[in-house]
């Protein structure tokens, strides 16, 4: 795979090529979480107004994406998207 030079890039290819991921609103998962951050850039996901309510996400669940990160490297990781737009 051909990784551009970009300072968000910092070896989510070895985790996240060819991955499928879930179109989503994001929800908390745990007590202790109040919030994630796309894994490219830290955008944060939260409730919270001013924040990314909707993204992209790992079936696992584990690692979000940002629209803007998931449009500039959905090429080059291979992602395949189910837009399904579940709520847990």
């Amino acid at each position: 795979m051909s990784i551009v030079n970009d300072w968000r890039l910092n070896g989510q290819e070895e985790y996240l090529t060819g991955k499928n991921l879930i179109y989503r609103r994001w929800v908390s998962h745990s007590i202790n979480s109040k919030h994630d951050h796309c894994i490219f850039c830290w955008e944060k996901f939260s409730d919270y107004e001013g924040d990314l309510h909707m993204g992209y996400v790992t079936e696992d669940k584990r690692y979000w994406i940002c629209p803007k990160c998931f449009e500039d490297f959905y090429k080059i990781f291979g992602w395949s998207v189910k837009e399904n737009g579940e709520t847990d």
